[in-house]
């Protein structure tokens, strides 16, 4: 695959990688005996993919029976074959020979994968003396070559550009056919693939998105412990500021008593004093440690509530996640059935 999807690499795409060549040859070999012509397909390097349909004792026997008339005629059906690719439709020519030869050529999207090369016939009855020269030129028996040229079919050009555009039709379709499969074939394994890839990810979306909500539900619930405990601080608080006002009305009683007892009592005013000082202190701690409690259960709440927040937005996440998983499993069952239509096309 190259820069598009379902794009195909044309520098490995061979013939018969597009036709199916056991077709191919029926065809062939039913058109060039029906139609008195010879054919044979070849690839891009000139190599046949079929075989020879129909083949005159003319070319077999006498014309490609000597290294000279083999090459002439590789040489001419090259020609032929170039002309037809150049200008992307069948060419009808004269080979080296003197027959009526053509070059149909078997193209995808604009990718040269073949050509169809039939003829092997004339258009009118043959001048001897023009094939007692070619017979001398490339080394084969005149009066026999003669005899064969004799026995090869005539038909009117007309005829024989109508078979070639005819075989052009046929073979192009057979071809651009069997590449469109495998565009649809390449297509639908990058699309099954790509589904199966979105399905495991969802999957581990569902799985976080469930985790989310788990661990989300921990922390609500240490959170509401630790709001608990906030209370019962400031229940100890409320205690402690009680046994302050005690310990005050203590220190205060016994400063009277000491007042009381004169000099005698002056030390235990002193200690007195300092019970009073020690309850003053306790009763701001207190207050300090309310202070801090109070913004401690505010930011608790105020915890709690975004925490309920993103439960609602993970459960949300986690709704939409299912039906997302359940369409693309849909996709994934319409693309395997697209699969399996596509391999056994």
């Amino acid at each position: 695959m190259k820069e598009t999807i379902g794009a195909v690499d044309f520098s490995k795409l061979k013939l018969t990688d597009v036709i199916n060549v056991e077709i191919l040859q029926k065809f062939q070999d039913s058109f060039a005996k029906g139609m008195g012509l010879a054919s044979v397909t070849v690839d891009t390097e000139g190599n046949p993919i079929t075989k020879p349909s129909c083949y005159t004792k003319f070319c077999i026997d006498y014309t490609h029976s000597t290294e000279c008339g083999d090459k002439r005629c590789a040489e001419s059906h090259r020609k032929g074959g170039e002309e037809a690719a150049r200008l992307g439709r069948p060419v009808v020519y004269e080979c080296h020979a003197g027959l009526i030869d053509f070059a149909s050529p078997i193209i995808i999207e604009g990718h040269l994968m073949g050509t169809i090369l039939g003829g092997q016939i004339l258009a009118d009855p043959p001048q001897e003396d023009k094939y007692h020269k070619i017979a001398q030129e490339i080394g084969v028996d005149a009066a026999g070559y003669v005899e064969a040229v004799k026995e090869v079919n005539i038909l009117e050009k007309e005829r024989i550009e109508e078979a070639a555009n005819v075989l052009f039709i046929v073979t192009n379709n057979m071809s651009n056919s069997a590449y469109q499969h495998i565009k649809l074939k390449s297509v639908v394994e990058i699309l099954n693939d790509s589904l199966h890839q979105i399905s495991a990810t969802m999957q581990e979306l569902a799985a976080s998105a469930s985790t989310v909500s788990n661990n989300q539900g921990n922390l609500n619930s240490e959170i509401k412990n630790v709001d608990t405990v906030t209370g019962k601080i400031n229940d100890v608080m409320n205690l402690i500021k009680e046994i302050a006002d005690e310990t005050r009305l203590l220190g205060l009683n016994a400063a009277i008593e000491a007042a009381r007892a004169g000099e005698a009592g002056l030390g235990f005013g002193v200690v007195a004093q300092e019970i009073r000082k020690l309850s003053d202190d306790s009763k701001q701690t207190v207050g300090k440690i309310k202070e801090f409690t109070t913004v401690i259960r505010e930011s608790v709440n105020s915890t709690v509530e975004m925490g309920n927040e993103t439960m609602s937005t993970v459960e949300q996440q986690a709704a939409a996640i299912e039906e997302v998983t359940a369409s693309v499993e849909e996709i994934t069952s319409l693309a395997d059935q697209l699969n399996e239509l596509a391999n056994t096309y």
